[in-house]
Order: C-alpha cells, then structure tokens, then sequence
C-alpha cells in the first residue's frame, strides 16, 4: 500500500526531527494511518506482516512521545491506533507482535508520563489500560516491568481517586489483575490496601454493573491467593462477608444468568481458605452448612456444575482432619491398638479430649518471609493456578482391580480337557506323513497359506 509506506516515512522523519513544533504534523500523519488501520482490512494485515516495519514506527514514535508529553492528540491516536490494530486482525498474534517489539515497556513508560499530570488525561488512562490489560497476558514479566518502572500503584491510585467512574476504574482493574498473578506484586499491593479496595467495589449486593463485579472478583482471588493477603482479610472478616455475598447472589440470582459472578466469589473463598487461619473462619462463620445447602439447590440445573465442584473442593478441604486410630467421638468406627506405649506420640494422642482436633496443620508456619522467598520464585508464579486433587487417584495402574486365581495353576489344569482350544497347538495334519503340513506367509493375505504335498489333490 503506496499511501500508508508514505504516512509511515512521514512519521518516521518526524521521528528523527524531534521538534516540538512538528507536533501538527505528527496529528495529522497518526490520524491518516489511523483512519486506514480502521477502515481497511489490507491495511492492518500489511502492517503486522513479516518484514513490515510499520509496528516499529509506531513504538518509536510513541517511546519519544512518552518522554515529550507536548501532543494528547498525538498520542491519543497512536492508543487508538493500537485498539484498531488489536481488533482488526484476527488470533492471538496481534498481541505477541506488540510485546516482542517492546511494546509493553514502551506503554508503561507511557502510563508513568502521563500520570505526572494532575489530574492525568482521563480518556488517554483509559486508552492505555485498556492496551495493557489485552497485551499483558502475552507478556510474562509485565508484573516485574511494572514494579520496575514504578507503574504498579497508578493503577491502583485511579481506581482509589475515582470509585464511582465506572469507565475509567473497569481497565484499571482489568490491568491489576493482571499484575495480581505476580505474587510478589501481590503482596506490595495488599499492603497498599487493595484488598480492602476490592471489598468496597464487590458490595453490597447490586445487579448493577456485573461486568465490574466480575472483573473486581477475579482481580481479589487472585489477590488472596498470598497468604499475607488471606491473613489480612481473614483479620478483617471478610470471611463472613463473602459468604453473605455469595448467599445474596444464589437467592437472586433464580434464573442463573450471574454464574459466573458466583464463581467468583467461591473462587475468593477458595483462595483465602488456603490458610489454617481461613479454614477456622470459614467453619466459624458457618460456611459448611452455607456451601451444602447452596449446593444442594443447584444440583438440579446442570450449568451450575462448577459451582457445585468449586463448593466441595472448598467444604473437603475445611472438613476436619483426623489421624488413625481414632479413640474420639468424632468416628463411627474405634481402632484400639494392641499395645499402647505408656509413653510416647500414641499415647499423647489417646489422651486428648474429645473435642480437640488431633491433627496438626503446618501450612502457616514459616510465612514471615513470604515475599523474600517469592522473588526468588518468581518465573514459577503459575504453579498454584491450578488446585490439585491429592486424594485423587491417578495412576490407571493402581485403578484397575488385580484379578487373582481363586486356586493353584495345578489344580486347574484338570479342566484342561474341557477346554483344548487354550492349550493345544492346532495345525493341518498331512493325511499320508503324519506330520503337520508347512505353512508359508503370503503379503497379501492376512493368515498362512498351506502348501499342498506331493501326490495330494
């Protein structure tokens, strides 16, 4: 396409050039590439093409716009240029393209610029989140570029500056959800008092703007999925609070439009009661019976599985734990062991009372140093995105049941009269010698082929 190769050598020059008053100029190149990205299909697929350098123009002229805020104009047509692009070429690789080119750094550059503003531009935050929250999933180590860059608590700022600006506050939370699966930005957030943000935003209960409940959610299980942040809420019942929540959505919600809003609640609760500190909670606060009642409401509608699924994992995973034997009230079944030591863990444990737990949880212990241990290991901050069933066989092995002869080889070979299909060697006898006739493989056919003997018709 000779005109936009045209438009991108402008812009290119002007690049070079890096004068001020060159700004109109720039406004008026950015908005003739942008008009063509939107309007034709050729355009976009041209420019994200191997060989093209048209990705490249574009983030070099936004790194130096980053530093030389002199244009929102500019700067806001390369944003909406990148929304064009995102949206105009299908598959994922749009956004690989801009995160291999640098094109994460150069936005959050971009984000701590404009941010120096007071107040900051609020349609270029919107732009610019909303930019980072679709090509941050691509990128890795965007929560270790953000904390670099100093760029982890505007986000969180805006959100705390503007509560009721639904427009603006949506992206901020999409991107800090993002930042969230870093456990160590996890932790400098929480301690930032964003987990007592996401509880302002999540209740109380409202149908109204489910897509910012939802989001909002996602962003706190993914905040209490480190401890230090679980204690925290756990500390400020926030336990008893999600319970209510997610009893306020099942009684509401009749025609099960809101599943996954209900999910998300589950999945908070699941999250915070990974700690010994949340399981007490959540079995003071009632929530085994909550959890049972509510699951056996929705096992009628077969959408509602995964709030089923997500309700026992939580409920089996706070049930108390019991060693054996059990000389407690808390077991149908008594095994009393043949000799008792007079001394010694056993009989520590035929001691306690009745009503103690007589297992003991170490999942707590050694969390002071969290977050240290968290940078370490921070390339493997997906290892926990998934919850393993550990009493869950696997092993299809072990699964399948051993069929053991219910008597000795020796006895059963006297049967073997009965049954001479599975002992003897069928052969095609030669009527004249006496003796097997030899059988030849043929590649045609699937069996032998039987040679015919002299003499035999």
């Amino acid at each position: 396409n000779t005109r936009t190769m045209s438009l991108l050598s402008q812009l290119e020059k002007i690049n070079l050039d890096s004068v001020l008053g060159e700004s109109d100029n720039a406004r008026y190149v950015t908005s003739k590439i942008l008009h063509l990205v939107q309007s034709q299909e050729k355009t976009r697929k041209e420019m994200t093409s191997k060989g093209s350098t048209g990705i490249e123009v574009i983030l070099s002229t936004l790194e130096v716009k980053s530093f030389n805020l002199c244009d929102y104009g500019c700067i806001a047509s390369f944003a909406y240029y990148h929304w064009a692009l995102y949206y105009g070429i299908s598959g994922g690789r749009r956004a690989s393209v801009l995160v291999t080119k640098g094109g994460t750094q150069i936005l959050l550059q971009l984000l701590l610029t404009a941010s120096k503003d007071s107040p900051p531009n609020e349609e270029l935050m919107v732009l610019l989140h909303t930019l980072l929250a679709k090509i941050g999933p691509k990128d890795k180590k965007i929560g270790m570029k953000a904390r670099i860059n100093g760029a982890l608590n505007i986000s969180l700022n805006l959100v705390k500056q503007n509560l009721q600006n639904h427009r603006l506050i949506l992206p901020c939370l999409q991107v800090l959800r993002v930042y969230s699966t870093n456990s160590v930005n996890a932790v400098s957030l929480g301690k930032n008092g964003v987990v007592e943000l996401m509880f302002k935003i999540i209740g109380p209960f409202s149908k109204k703007n489910t897509s910012l409940m939802k989001v909002a959610l996602d962003t706190l299980a993914a905040l209490l999925k480190s401890k230090t942040n679980a204690r925290r809420a756990v500390d400020r019942g926030y336990v008893q609070v999600l319970l209510t929540i997610y009893v306020d959505w099942h009684r509401h919600d009749s025609r099960h439009r809101y599943m996954l809003i209900r999910k998300g609640v589950l999945q908070c609760i699941k999250s915070v009661t990974n700690i010994k500190l949340g399981r007490k909670a959540f079995t003071d606060a009632n929530g085994m019976k909550i959890l049972y009642n509510t699951s056996q409401e929705c096992l009628a509608v077969r959408t509602l599985d995964p709030l089923v699924n997500t309700s026992s994992l939580i409920m089996r995973k706070c049930f108390p734990k019991n060693r054996l034997p059990l000389p407690t009230i808390k077991s149908a079944f008594h095994f009393q062991l043949p000799v008792i030591p007079a001394s010694g863990p056993v009989a520590q444990l035929y001691s306690l009372p009745p009503d103690v737990d007589d297992v003991v949880d170490e999942s707590d212990d050694n969390d002071d140093g969290e977050a240290e241990s968290e940078i370490e290991t921070e390339n493997d901050d997906d290892k926990d995105q998934h919850f393993k069933n550990d009493d869950i066989e696997t092993d299809i092995n072990k699964l399948k049941p051993r069929q053991e002869l219910g008597r000795p080889i020796e006895e059963l070979k006297m049967y073997e009269q009965f049954f001479p299909e599975l002992s003897e060697n069928f052969q095609e006898w030669d009527l004249v010698s006496k003796e097997p006739k030899p059988c030849v493989p043929d590649a045609n056919l699937s069996g032998p082929i039987v040679v015919p003997t002299a003499g035999e018709e």
